[in-house]
Order: C-alpha cells, then sequence, then structure tokens
C-alpha cells in the first residue's frame, strides 16, 4: 500500500510522514530539494530563476520516483512520500508562462506516464496565515524571503487541484490548522485512523472524534 502527503510549502508534509513511518511500518520517500541549485536565487528572483528551477525540481523528482516507488515497494509491504509528481505542475502553472509554460507541460505529461500512482493522497489544509508562520519557525535560509502572495497562489492552486471531485486518485482531505500532532499523540492517532480507514487498512475505529482544537 502507497500513500502520499501532500500539501503547501510549510504544512508539515515531511513530519507527518516521519511520524506515521512506525505505525504502518512502512518505507519513506522524502523529497530532496535543498540540493536544487536555483532554490535560494529562485525566492530571491521568482521571474528570472523560475524556469531552472522548476526543469531541475521535474527532472529530480522524476528520477526519484520512478526508480524509488517500484525499489520501495519491492522491499516494503507498505510506503509514505511526502511528495507527489503531480504537484511539480501546480508549481509550473504559477511560475512559468507562455512557451516555458507549454515546453514544461509536454515534458511533464511525458514523464508522469511512467511514474507509479498512489492508492491514496492525504491532502494537508492549512491557512494562508497558518503557513507562514510554520515557514517563519522553521526558518530556513532560503525561505526567509518568500512573500505571503506566492504561498497563497500555492494555496489557491493546492485546493483548485485536490479539492476537484472528479479527481484521478483518492484524495484524504485533513485540516491541519486545528491539530497538532508533534505535541498531541491523540491527533496523530486520530490522523493515522483516518488513512486507515481510506485505504480500509486495519486495524481502524469505524468512529474517531475530532481531536480537541490546537494548532501547531
Amino acid at each position: 500500500m502507497y500513500f502520499a502527503i501532500e500539501g503547501v510549502i510549510g504544512v508539515g508534509k515531511t513530519t507527518l510522514a516521519r511520524l506515521l513511518q512506525p505505525a504502518f511500518n512502512a518505507a519513506l520517500l522524502l523529497e530532496v530539494f535543498e540540493e536544487n541549485p536555483f532554490l535560494s536565487n529562485f525566492y530571491a528572483d521568482r521571474a528570472r530563476y523560475a524556469f531552472q528551477t522548476q526543469m531541475f525540481f521535474l527532472l529530480s523528482r522524476y528520477h526519484q520516483q520512478r526508480r524509488g516507488i517500484p525499489a520501495m515497494l519491492e522491499q516494503s509491504e507498505h510506503l509514505i512520500s511526502d511528495y507527489t509528481f503531480d504537484k511539480d505542475a501546480l508549481f509550473a502553472g504559477i511560475n512559468l508562462q507562455g512557451d516555458e509554460l507549454t515546453m514544461y507541460h509536454r515534458i511533464q505529461e511525458a514523464l508522469a506516464e511512467k511514474i507509479p500512482q498512489p492508492d491514496l493522497m492525504v491532502y494537508l489544509r492549512a491557512t494562508t496565515t497558518t503557513l507562514m508562520e510554520r515557514i517563519a519557525r522553521r526558518d530556513r535560509a532560503y525561505e526567509r524571503t518568500m512573500e505571503r502572495g506566492y504561498i497563497d497562489q500555492l494555496n489557491t492552486a493546492y485546493d483548485a487541484f485536490f479539492l476537484n471531485q472528479s479527481h484521478p486518485m483518492p484524495v484524504l482531505v485533513i485540516d491541519s490548522n486545528a491539530i497538532d500532532y508533534v505535541r498531541y499523540p491523540e491527533d496523530l492517532q486520530w490522523v493515522e485512523n483516518r488513512i486507515r480507514q481510506a485505504l480500509q487498512l486495519a486495524p481502524f475505529q469505524p468512529e474517531l472524534p475530532m481531536p480537541r482544537n490546537h494548532s501547531l
């Protein structure tokens, strides 16, 4: 069983993937993004470095998922990833335009045919305000110049994609504003139970109440 956790920058995808790994006894496929040599320049000057940044990410994600997913599923019954190949096109739609965007889509569509799709997408949602707070809290050097407007654009694009009723894959939507699965074990248990329900993967409780309100 293979499920992927998705959401906008700063929502807590990697943290959740790591926390869920022991419960599912799963292999873990984590996105490698800090190796992109254009990333810090991109956040400083998006227009100038968008195409180079986008193409590097596209090819890097392709190579990682094309090789990694089948190999990991041969070694382990379950696999958790903290990103999907499809999400790359959401960034391209915001950062590229004209001939660059057309070229990107042609390459992305050809590569996507060779990528194994997850059995479930777990979409972590958060408000733009919450996302900006979490980005500031983790304080990565190349994210310090990140604009709120850019995160807001991404938030809108992610919602349009993952909340689409005609989405080709099953999507489990989780509002992460009101839970803190880092500090509260009951919140992590609630998320795990929702995923097991969606996958029909025992053991799970048919009904588990939403944990109390708190924020990360």
